[in-house]
């Protein structure tokens, strides 16, 4: 890597940009990675507040890797009978697929089991309303091309050789269903997002870490001028560019408010921050090679339910369960207890007023989760794991999440639990606000970035993404053989087969 070079370099004040990068994790890298392919002549910066990039929800400790593909994650499909977010999201992460592949094909990205693993993802319910909504699940999905693979299955000897951990130890007879989906996959958004960003600076692009953009500008040019702290040397840095792009986490609203885009009016954000507890014992990771989602308690919100998933990182397993819901004012792992406050305006503050009368029970739910000591949270674990021995699992800390609250025109605001892009009406700034499934459909999300604000230069740039992402005009599930032959190929490609 080159982060002592980056550190010692400070963006040159006045200096011109076709496009600037604020925020080094994966959604700037993957858009920078897709600019440097479509427009290789364009100037590109990227300005990052920390020492390296990759450091907040892209780094493999912050969020959970699963490289969410619609396969395990209940939340997207809270009606059984219904599978079209969880279809849509699985069409996203096969685009994402295809973009790495087409990347490590070129040799614009390294070895990819650096950044991906085969892991399958698993559901594990017990109880009759559980089992009898998980039944239905599956019966919806398998008639998808996408999800035709998945096993199902309420026999405790098949659970048990699936995932042996989580059923060893039950002495109940409750009934116990599972469903299984073999070529699942484990994703290292870390070093993806650092791989991408080697890649745009191979290519022409400057990157620019410890530089934190606190002002946004628009000239009477059309062109932002684009502000900031330059914590290298302690002093600031001025820049002008064409386009913008904030893909700054939690930090996103707050700049896109200082830009003043009409369009960011009535929007809001609530963090809500998370810790799991990790274990790096051999023995039970070589057991346990899986993510396996379970079902959220009732009156729960989306975002609790627990899991227990395997994890490669620099080549080793690990296991980590939860998430424990934290709270914050931080909006970003590395922020500041005053982030909340400097987002509220007067056209937000009905939205955030509404939500929080509409969502008592995640407020409960976030005391609840707040006060619970750390016994509890081993309680937690051995629900799911009932042989779990304390001494093996450490808590620790992951990222922040500011979860998107929208204006509404009959509830006043709700709060969303997905990701969207923000785009001025000109398309000269854009911006990407909310949390999962996030990372896992980066590539899908940029592509949506490129139509809303190139309009005048997308048709010329179809053909290369077109080539990189074929699923783009070709749907990656319009029938079995479509769904079979995309897997094999990015399957070999990545590894992952």
């Amino acid at each position: 890597m080159k982060e002592r070079q980056r550190r010692g370099e400070s963006a040159d004040i006045g200096a011109e940009f076709d496009v600037v990068l604020i925020g080094g994790g994966i959604m700037s890298a993957t858009l920078g990675a897709l600019l440097s392919r479509v427009q290789p002549d364009w100037s590109v910066i990227v300005l990052e507040r920390l020492d390296q990039v990759a450091g907040e929800s892209s780094a493999p400790w912050n969020n959970a890797g699963t490289g969410h593909a619609g396969l395990c994650e209940l939340n997207y499909m809270p009606d059984p009978g219904d599978p079209a977010r969880a279809e849509q999201i699985g069409r996203h992460f096969q685009l994402s697929r295809q973009f790495w592949a087409s990347l490590v094909e070129s040799g614009d990205l390294p070895a990819p089991a650096t950044f991906v693993n085969p892991t399958p993802h698993m559901n594990v319910v017990f109880g009759a309303r559980d089992v009898a909504y998980l039944r239905k699940r599956f019966s919806t999905l398998r008639r998808s091309p996408m999800f035709s693979a998945m096993e199902y299955s309420e026999d405790r000897e098949v659970i048990r050789r699936w995932v042996p951990l989580i059923m060893e130890g039950r002495t109940d007879t409750e009934p116990v269903a599972a469903t299984r989906y073999e070529a699942g996959t484990d994703v290292e958004f870390g070093t993806l997002t650092r791989d991408l960003v080697n890649m745009m600076e191979t290519r022409g692009a400057r990157v620019r870490t410890r530089h934190e953009v606190t002002g946004l500008r628009r000239e009477p040019d059309g062109r932002w001028t684009v502000t900031g702290r330059d914590h290298g040397d302690g002093g600031y840095f001025s820049l002008r560019s064409r386009f913008v792009f904030v893909g700054a986490g939690g930090y996103a609203l707050k700049l896109l408010q200082k830009a003043r885009i009409p369009e960011i009016r009535g929007y809001a954000v609530f963090p809500i921050g998370a810790q799991f507890l990790r274990t790096d014992n051999r023995g039970l990771v070589e057991r346990h090679d899986a993510k396996v989602y379970g079902q959220a308690d009732v009156g729960a919100p989306p975002m609790s339910v627990p899991h227990l998933d395997k994890r490669v990182i620099d080549g080793s397993g690990s296991l980590m369960f939860g998430p424990y819901a934290t709270f914050s004012t931080r909006l970003l792992k590395h922020g500041s207890l005053s982030d909340l406050f400097t987002t509220v305006r007067l056209h937000n503050i009905a939205p955030l007023i509404a939500v929080g009368l509409q969502n008592l029970s995640l407020v409960r739910y976030l005391v609840s989760q707040l006060l619970a000591s750390h016994s509890r949270k081993l309680r937690q674990l051995k629900r799911f794991f009932p042989t779990a021995d304390d001494t093996d699992w450490t808590l620790i800390t992951a990222g922040q999440r500011a979860q998107l609250i929208k204006p509404h025109p009959r509830k006043i605001g709700v709060l969303t639990f997905g990701t969207e892009v923000v785009t001025a009406a000109d398309g000269t700034i854009a911006g990407l606000l909310g949390a999962s499934p996030g990372a896992s459909i980066a590539p899908a999300a940029m592509l949506d970035v490129l139509d809303s604000c190139f309009p005048d230069r997308i048709r010329q740039w179809r053909p290369t993404l077109q080539q990189m992402m074929p699923g783009i005009d070709n749907p990656v599930d319009a029938d079995q053989t479509t769904v079979d032959a995309n897997l094999d190929r990015t399957g070999r490609i990545l590894g992952v087969a």
